[in-house]
């Protein structure tokens, strides 16, 4: 009878082997199970902290571009009112050039007044940024800064100088506003 009991107790320690095995495998399981949360969670951590810095960044340029927008619409937001305003000043110049000896004799005050409202427009300009292009008779044209209209051949002269300037040019603080109108010399015919 010694052996069955044998078999029993051999028996119950292979039940508790086997157990005590099972509870291993759970225990690995579990262990396994969090190794794979805590991986992800990690990659979720990187996804998350990538989109934060993504829209981070995002924030920063849209500061940037409206900085920059704000900027140009202080410095040229005006640029439409400016160009209508420059023949208010092309026909107040006009109007002083034209003026004669006998004339201001005449009417020195009023015409004093023409100036003095030709002054303040052009102080006004500056204020905001513009600034006359005032080329003269015998600079080099400059297609960025003038208009050619008409090119005439004139002795003494080397082709591209200017020969007639007829209107002034604006600048917009670094932008061209309105170029000046000038003749320019055509290569002298001999």
């Amino acid at each position: 009878m010694a052996e069955p009991k044998t078999e029993e107790f051999l028996d119950e320690i292979e039940k508790a082997e086997i157990e005590e095995l099972g509870d291993e495998l759970i225990d690995i399981d579990e262990e396994a199970a969090e190794l794979d949360e805590i991986e992800a969670l990690k990659v979720e951590r990187d996804d998350f902290r990538d989109r934060f810095m993504r829209a981070l960044a995002d924030a920063e340029n849209s500061r940037k571009r409206a900085d920059k927008d704000r900027r140009e619409a202080e410095n040229y937001g005006g640029s439409k009112l400016a160009r209508d305003l420059l023949p208010v000043y092309d026909n107040l110049k006009r109007a002083i050039e034209a003026v004669g000896d006998e004339q201001k004799e005449a009417a020195g005050a009023f015409i004093e007044g023409v100036e003095l409202t030709l002054r303040e427009l052009l102080k006004v300009f500056r204020s905001h940024g513009i600034e006359p292009i005032s080329p003269e008779v015998g600079d080099k044209f400059d297609p960025q800064l003038h208009q050619a209209m008409f090119e005439a051949p004139v002795p003494g002269t080397k082709a591209g100088d200017i020969i007639q300037v007829s209107a002034e040019g604006f600048m917009l603080h670094d932008r061209l506003l309105r170029p000046s109108q000038v003749g320019v010399s055509s290569t002298p015919a001999s």
